[in-house]
C-alpha cells in the first residue's frame, strides 16, 4: 500500500493579523462625541477629577523663571493683611515716695498698654524682681494678640505684683498709670505707682 505524503501546512499569518485587528478596533473606543458645527471650546469640568476641597498641584515654572505665586484654594479664607505695628513706647516706672517702703520685695512688675475701646490689653510686659525706678520699653513684640495693631492712643498702666500672677490682685500690690494716653514712639513716659491695693 502506497502512503500519501502528509499535506504541508501553510504558515499561519492570518491569526496574528486578525488578533491585531481585533485589538485595534477594541482600543479605539475613546468616547469621542461627534463634531457639532459652530461649537465653541470650553474648559472641561474637573469636579469629577478634583472633588471640592481636594488639594491641587500648583503650576510649575519653566526652567530659569521665578516660581509662580501660590493660588488660593477655593473656599479658603483670604490671606490676612499685615497688621500695623508702630514703634515702641519708652519711659520709666517710679513709685510714689509715701509708698516706697510698702512695695512688696521681689515683686513682678506688669506693664500694660490698653487701647481706648476697651477689650483685652494691646501689649503686656513682665519684669521679674523689679527694682524701682525701672526704665521700660513696650511695643509690638509685647502684643497679646498679634492681629491687634500696636496703634494709639494707648493708656499705659503698671502694677507691682507680690505673687507674680497677672490675673490676681492681692492686698499690698501697688499700681499706677501714666498721666494720659500716648502714641507709639513716645519717649519719656512716666508711670507713677501711687495706689496701694
Amino acid at each position: 500500500m502506497r502512503r500519501m505524503p502528509a499535506p504541508t501546512r501553510a504558515p499561519r499569518r492570518s491569526a496574528p493579523l486578525a488578533l491585531a485587528l481585533v485589538l485595534a478596533l477594541a482600543g479605539c473606543d475613546r468616547h469621542v462625541e461627534p463634531y457639532v458645527e459652530g461649537e465653541k471650546p470650553s474648559q472641561p469640568n474637573l469636579s469629577k477629577i478634583f472633588p471640592p476641597g481636594a488639594e491641587r498641584a500648583q503650576p510649575m515654572a519653566a526652567p530659569g523663571e521665578p516660581p509662580p505665586a501660590p493660588q488660593p484654594q477655593r473656599g479658603a479664607p483670604p490671606a490676612a493683611a499685615p497688621v500695623a505695628a508702630g514703634p515702641p513706647i519708652r519711659g520709666v516706672v517710679r513709685i510714689a515716695a509715701e509708698l516706697a517702703d510698702r512695695a512688696p520685695q521681689g515683686a513682678t512688675l506688669f506693664l500694660i498698654a490698653r487701647g481706648g475701646a476697651g477689650g483685652p490689653p494691646v501689649a503686656v510686659k513682665r519684669i521679674r524682681d523689679a527694682k524701682l525706678p525701672v526704665e521700660f520699653e513696650i511695643g509690638p513684640d509685647d502684643r497679646m494678640i498679634q492681629t491687634i495693631p500696636f496703634a494709639g492712643p494707648l493708656q499705659i498702666t503698671a502694677r507691682l505684683d507680690g505673687d507674680g500672677n497677672a490675673t490676681t490682685r492681692s492686698p499690698g500690690d501697688v499700681q499706677g498709670s501714666a498721666a494720659g494716653p500716648v502714641e507709639p514712639g513716645a519717649t519719656g513716659v512716666e508711670v507713677v505707682l501711687d495706689e496701694l491695693l
